[in-house]
């Protein structure tokens, strides 16, 4: 049987920030990796709050927003298993830029800033592998941002869901009449779009028979025929 160190190694080999870690890396930051278990719509922490731990998702989606003084908030990011979130904390304990809440119950290892910066100062090849991986990570934003700006609305909506549907199926979705739980809202602000023309293009792609909508749900049928509105 798995220890929970060796576990929690597993857990984080399949999180991009440590792919290029060595077994024995993985097995360091593993060691000083803590379980936590947030129940369903809670906030994990808050925009503005000291930035001291960073998360990797076991099981359960979370959402990371900012929040309006009106009471507006904008979704920035969802997070499901394997997903890593407020990795800055491992660097410096700057405040979060940014509020992360459950969408359900939400199993995660956490690591402390101060536990990985020792680390850190204990392995410099640790700390230079880390620092690849995170240049490699804002590339490959930059340039998601890049085409963002170039795309349609509807281009980066089915994009949005295309990516939601392959986060499902790692999770055990099968191949056709994948559910995914989110709400026309947040799939208009992953995509950049206003909510009324996500909403006209997610009404296009029902009559076509391609998903059907619930409340806070879109079930995607033919995945692949997404690929028809990206350009």
């Amino acid at each position: 049987m798995a220890t929970s160190s060796q576990s929690a190694a597993a857990l984080l080999a399949q999180v991009p920030v440590f792919e290029t870690l060595a077994p024995e890396d993985l097995e360091r930051v593993a060691a000083v990796a803590v379980p936590r278990r947030f129940e369903a719509h809670r906030v994990i922490f808050r925009e503005g709050d000291s930035s001291d731990t960073c998360y990797v998702v076991r099981s359960g989606h979370a959402r990371a927003v900012l929040e309006h003084p009106d009471g507006r908030t904008i979704t920035l990011a969802h997070f499901g298993p394997g997903d890593i979130f407020g990795e800055l904390a491992m660097f410096d304990d700057e405040r979060r830029s940014a509020t992360v809440e459950t969408l359900d119950e939400v199993h995660a290892v956490a690591v402390l800033g101060s536990d990985m910066r020792r680390l850190l100062r204990e392995h410099s090849d640790l700390a230079v592998k880390l620092v690849t991986s995170l240049g490699r990570r804002l590339r490959e934003a930059n340039d998601r941002l890049t085409r963002q700006s170039f795309q349609t609305v509807q281009s980066r909506v089915a994009v949005v869901l295309s990516e939601l549907v392959e986060q499902a199926r790692q999770e055990g979705a099968g191949e056709r009449d994948v559910l995914v739980t989110i709400t026309q809202a947040d799939v208009a602000q992953l995509a950049g779009s206003s909510r009324e023309s996500a909403s006209r293009f997610l009404a296009v792609l029902e009559r076509a028979g391609l998903v059907t909508q619930g409340r806070g749900r879109i079930t995607v049928h033919e995945p692949e025929a997404l690929t028809r509105y990206v350009y």
